[in-house]
């Protein structure tokens, strides 16, 4: 995987680890007061309208709803590709949780402000693709 060093980079595996180590404050930081969190883009189970998340009071509720149930998220990434203010990653984010682990395959964007802040994550994955690779733990 690509691993030079990119702003939208940095940030998204600063956020990667706040995420593994199950820290929302340090999470929360990394973004923009008005940024927007799609995951996965469109109608889901965490967005029924498909607005996503704008705001960080938005941010943090999808967060208790979406990430700290789980017992663990990793992420599977096979490679980025930075442009502009922007990476892409390609790959899987591996969850746990009840007994059952999840792969969410798809690609994922990160855009980042001058200040190196998030202002958007867009997670492209498919729920019915990913509740087929549910399995016991």
């Amino acid at each position: 995987m690509t691993t030079a060093p990119h702003p939208a980079r940095t940030a998204s595996q600063a956020l990667h680890a706040a995420v593994r180590e199950r820290d929302k404050d340090a999470w929360l930081a990394l973004f923009a007061a008005d940024a927007l969190v799609e995951d996965p883009v469109g109608p889901s189970h965490f967005d029924p309208d498909g607005a996503g998340h704008r705001g960080l009071d938005a941010i943090s509720a999808f967060w208790d709803k979406a990430i700290a149930p789980n017992e663990s998220i990793e992420f599977q990434f096979e490679d980025s590709f930075a442009c502009g203010n922007e990476v892409a990653f390609t790959g899987k984010v591996h969850s746990r949780s009840g007994g059952q682990v999840l792969d969410a395959e798809g690609v994922f964007v990160y855009r980042v402000d001058e200040e190196g802040k998030i202002v958007a994550v867009r997670a492209f994955w498919e729920v019915e693709r990913t509740m087929r690779t549910m399995r016991p733990a």
